[in-house]
């Protein structure tokens, strides 16, 4: 009786999780081929220093992930999410993982939670929060995870999500942001350039 309320718990907090982001706010993804916006926002990281996206731009692009620590779908892919990004960082791109969310809605996306979650996860890369939500919405972005890729001309060439298994890294047969970042770092055209994102939607601040 106690698993099977907790698996309807899980079941239903995940459900919540993939309501429309229209709900919150009605968003149009960046297009593909265009620059990053706001490049040059600073924001501060997990480790109290301050990075853009413009700072962390790397020679052979720019990985974007807007993620947090509460949702349930970032939690699942969370252990991807830095392995591609640490293997990124290696390969000479830039990487910057975005936090957007309001903490006011839920404590675990505060500061000190992000802390503890770059340093569980080993990232290699600077955990950032968006202070007012206004670097996610300029990209467009509705979820988390939800990854923007750029290349060495700062040009977008992949946007999605991570894999077509959130649940399961083993059953994996689409990892289509692995992919993109080995296609970028060789030089080669992206193969599938945007998939749907999927996750919660983002806990945006309210504007001022």
């Amino acid at each position: 009786m106690i698993r099977s309320l907790l698996a309807l718990a899980a079941t239903l907090s995940i459900l919540f999780c993939l309501a429309p982001a229209a709900l919150a706010e009605d968003l149009s993804p960046l297009a593909l081929g265009s620059a990053a916006p706001m490049r040059d926002t600073m924001m501060k990281g997990a480790d109290g220093r301050e990075r853009s996206i413009a700072s962390v731009a790397g020679e052979k692009g720019t990985l974007v992930v807007f993620t947090c620590n509460s949702c349930p779908w970032a939690r699942m892919w969370q252990e991807r999410v830095a392995a591609i990004g640490n293997e990124a960082a290696k390969r000479g791109f830039g990487v910057l993982a975005i936090n957007a969310n309001d903490p006011a809605v839920n404590p675990d996306d505060g500061a000190a939670e992000m802390a503890k979650r770059a340093k569980k996860l080993g990232l290699r890369f600077p955990y950032v929060v968006d202070g007012t939500s206004d670097v996610a919405r300029a990209f467009g972005a509705s979820r988390t995870p939800e990854a923007f890729l750029f290349d060495a001309k700062g040009r977008l060439v992949y946007h999605g999500t991570v894999d077509d298994n959130a649940r399961d890294a083993n059953a994996v047969k689409e990892p289509w942001l692995r992919d993109a970042v080995q296609a970028v770092a060789a030089g080669r055209a992206v193969t599938t350039a945007e998939t749907k994102a999927m996750g919660c939607s983002i806990k945006f601040r309210v504007k001022s």
